[in-house]
């Protein structure tokens, strides 16, 4: 398709329409002019001369006249023509015909016949292409005349009245062609200059390549037509098939050059395709066409989901709006992978139908350009994902302010860019009855109540302030500075506290975004409890400012407060707590870190050992040794529970081992965890142990406490019975102190009671106590089962529990609890200091 041309307005734009100057530049309008009216001036003058005729041309002159000018014409109409940049060079046999013409023609009327020659050719051309441009064609006939001017006159001044087939009238010929050749040469590079065509060095590269070849045949066919013209003329109908040989010839090396330039243009194009925007690849795309193509004008239009763009570009020394866009032009759809990204519209030079090569090469080019404009497409996609997930990876995505983890990061960059005595404050915000919310209006709603409380606070917050969502329904503030208030009775060299001015700052942010909201039609306001913490900016991070804010928070919420602020006594766990679990898993896994100490417990009259208790130490390798009360509720509450069980069965069970083998033969107790009797394979564990050790079970006494033997769990029951039908003995532990009763002796059989040391210590003073005590030994005398009194440390309590009647005891009076590495030397000691006629109780002698 051919765009329209754009009609111009006023007489000067028509008469240059009219002449086909349109969208041409003043340079090149005045090189036509000087051209054409140089070329008519040399025609009328040459015509003017005194006709001198040698006596051995074949012709007269008005039939060599009308010869030449149907010679030139014929050379014209056979031309040959490529593109070079936008414009289209052509190439014919017009030396040739100057040869010829030279010699049917006297020197002065050739130009006369050139000019009549070239108007019929290029006019006949301009009809049969329906390409009508005056100028073009005047300035074509005009730049040949010019050439056969410049040849004649050569020609004339070297051959001067020579005859024809004289070597020197050969030479003038050879010199009058090669000055046509410069002459029409140079006039058509410095049109394409002009007009910016092409580059100066593309022109005087590629016109000579494409020239030299048919100026060597136009030599040789035009001195051979001479040779045949004036010796034997009817030879010249051999020239037919001869000239259509070469003219195949030279049309294949144009175009097979024509066809190189063009695929590397193509591939120099593409490979510069930037990898950029959408508008760097299309702008690249433009030129890239303009200079493959040589087209004088392209257009790209360029689909996304967001709309169409188009792009065009001009090729340089056309005015396409006055031009009208001469030419065919091609559209071709750019598509990748059935996608469809555009269409690209490449307005030819040529005025003829667009060559097949020219639409399969717009179309691969389309092809690459589209694939550029996908990758483009693409990178602004990846782009914008990018910055997306950046957005995202600091912001809450629901409500737009900071998240938690850039509050810390940001916070803490804040932190260290302050003075290091400067006070800060972090409020942290919490809806109180949130759940209610969500739960009568939806969360869709309790979202919009979040995204509106978030732009309350984004309201009320100040320059350099952060706001953050921390939580489900949390939002914190960080003050970098608050504002010290002073009065009349404040001395200047005191500072205000800050404590307070944050507090007041707190309880203005809940007053506002507790103001009435409307959300999906609903009138309601929202209650906000608020955690004030103040610290100096260089002596605590943001985390620990989080974390002391919120147990500030949880106060509020409990106490029902508006504002509540931290204080050093809500610190519940400690850093070393916190550590606990990870130091408990480190020291389970080294073998000299949790370890026994082994306290006997003895007969009251002999101090015979009648048995011995394990007590779990931890030599923890930074904070020393610690008792069970440091660390035992962190085992029960964790994991951990099984491998330590595990590991003080083993400890426990290998110590009995060694002081049975020095000849002791008594039994070990160990403390059991209320949830290892909840544990149905708890009894396997113990059975394993004891199977490892070689043990007898009636050598391991297991104690429990009373409240977990009063357990109306069934599991307990279960447990319980399966460690008894082993053979493992049971004893009652802190027997007083838990949820006492007749019934747990005969709900939970027991082979030991142990009274606990705190009524040992008050039975001295406490008649209650005494008879606690007493109570406990009767009931063991009737059960027959054994009874041990814990914590005896004096003589008095030693000799009260012997007046009561009560048969064993342990405490600090007979033996602190040691390592085990010597109670076995203690065992044997105290069993051979015991009289002889007293035998300790042993452990298979219980009932």
């Amino acid at each position: 398709m051919t765009a329209p041309p754009v009609t111009g307005t006023g007489v000067r734009r028509s008469w240059i329409e009219a002449a086909g100057l349109a969208g041409r530049s003043r340079a090149v309008r005045a090189l036509t002019a000087a051209v054409v009216g140089l070329a008519v001036l040399v025609a009328v003058g040459g015509a003017l001369l005194p006709v001198s005729r040698p006596v051995d041309r074949p012709l007269s002159v008005m039939a060599g006249v009308g010869l030449a000018a149907l010679l030139v014409a014929a050379g014209q109409l056979a031309r040959l023509r490529f593109r070079l940049g936008r414009g289209v060079v052509s190439v014919s046999w017009g030396e040739a015909a100057f040869i010829i013409g030279f010699v049917v023609v006297p020197p002065g009327w050739l130009p006369l016949a050139t000019l009549a020659g070239a108007v019929l050719a290029w006019a006949v051309l301009s009809w049969l292409d329906e390409h009508h441009n005056v100028a073009e064609v005047a300035h074509l006939a005009a730049s040949l005349t010019l050439g056969a001017a410049g040849a004649a006159t050569v020609a004339r001044l070297i051959g001067g009245d020579a005859p024809v087939l004289s070597i020197r009238t050969q030479v003038a010929l050879v010199g009058g062609a090669l000055t046509y050749l410069l002459i029409t040469f140079g006039l058509a590079a410095l049109t394409l200059t002009l007009h910016r065509d092409a580059a100066t060095g593309q022109i005087f590269a590629r016109i000579p390549y494409a020239k030299i070849p048919m100026f060597v045949g136009n030599i040789l066919v035009g001195l051979g037509a001479v040779f045949t013209l004036v010796r034997g003329p009817v030879w010249l109908l051999a020239f037919g098939p001869g000239l259509w040989l070469l003219q195949r010839t030279y049309r294949f090396h144009l175009r097979a050059e024509e066809e190189r330039r063009m695929w590397e243009a193509f591939a120099a194009a593409t490979s510069a395709l930037p990898g950029g925007t959408e508008r760097e690849v299309a702008a690249a795309g433009l030129r890239g066409a303009l200079d493959v193509f040589g087209a004088r004008r392209v257009e790209i239009d360029v689909r996304t989901p967001e709309g169409e763009h188009r792009y065009a570009e001009d090729g340089p020394g056309q005015d396409n709006l006055l031009a009208g866009l001469p030419g065919p032009a091609i559209t071709r759809s750019m598509a990748v992978a059935g996608e469809v990204v555009g269409e690209l519209t490449v307005w030819l030079a040529e005025p003829t139908l667009p060559a097949p090569r020219d639409e399969a090469a717009i179309s691969a080019y389309g092809d690459a350009l589209a694939a550029a404009l996908h990758d483009a497409a693409a990178r602004v996609q990846v782009t914008e994902l990018r910055e997306q997930a950046t957005y995202n990876f600091v912001h809450d995505p629901l409500t737009g302010v900071l998240n938690r983890a850039s509050l810390l990061a940001d916070g803490d960059r804040m932190l260290r860019g302050l003075e290091r005595d400067r006070h800060v404050a972090l409020l942290l915000l919490d809806v109180n009855g949130f759940r209610e919310v969500n739960g009568t209006l939806g969360h869709r709603c309790g979202d919009e109540v979040l995204g509106l409380i978030a732009e309350r606070l984004g309201e009320l917050s100040r320059e350099s302030e952060l706001v953050a969502r921390v939580g489900d329904d949390e939002f914190a503030l960080l003050i970098p500075t608050i504002a010290t208030l002073t009065d009349s009775a404040t001395p200047l060299r005191e500072t205000p506290s800050p404590l307070p001015l944050a507090v007041r700052r707190a309880r203005e942010l809940g007053e506002h975004i507790g103001q009435p909201m409307e959300i999906a039609g609903v009138r309601l306001a929202v209650e906000i409890a608020v955690g004030v913490v103040v610290a100096r900016a260089g002596q605590v991070e943001l985390a620990e400012m989080v974390r002391r804010a919120s147990l500030a928070l949880d106060q509020a919420k409990q106490q029902e407060m508006a504002v509540a602020t931290y204080d050093t006594s809500q610190d519940v766990l400690t850093t070393d707590e916190l550590a606990l679990l990870a130091e408990l898993q480190d020291a389970l896994a080294t073998d000299d870190q949790i370890v026994l100490h082994l306290q006997p417990a003895v007969d009251l009259v002999t101090a015979a050992p009648s048995g011995v208790e394990a007590l779990v130490r931890w030599r923890h390798p930074r904070r020393g040794q610690l008792s069970p009360n440091d660390f035992i509720r962190t085992v029960e509450h964790t994991e951990l529970l099984t491998p330590f069980t595990h590991r003080v069965l083993d400890l426990a069970l290998s110590a009995a081992a060694s002081w049975n083998q020095a000849g002791v033969d008594l039994p070990v107790s160990v403390n059991v965890s209320a949830r290892s009797l909840l544990d149905p394979g708890f009894p396997g564990q113990v059975a394993d142990a004891l199977r490892r050790h070689r043990t007898p079970a009636s050598r391991l006494v297991l104690e429990i406490t009373e409240s977990v033997a009063v357990s109306e769990q069934a599991i307990v029951d279960d447990v319980l019975a399966a460690l008894r039908g082993a053979g493992v003995q049971l004893s009652l532990d802190d027997f007083g102190t838990g949820y006492s009763s007749l019934a747990i002796v005969t709900r939970a059989p027991v082979d030991e009671i142990k009274i606990d040391r705190s009524f040992v210590d008050d039975m001295i003073d406490s008649p209650a106590a005494e008879a606690v005590v007493r109570g406990a030994v009767e009931l063991g005398a009737r059960l027959g089962v054994r009874v041990v009194a814990e914590g005896v440390e004096t003589t008095e309590q030693r000799a009260a529990l012997i007046a009561l009647g009560c048969p064993t005891a342990q405490g600090y009076h007979f033996s602190r609890p040691m390592p085990s590495d010597r109670i076995v030397q203690a065992l044997v000691q105290l069993a051979e200091a015991a009289p002889n006629n007293i035998r300790p109780l042993r452990a298979d002698d219980a009932s």
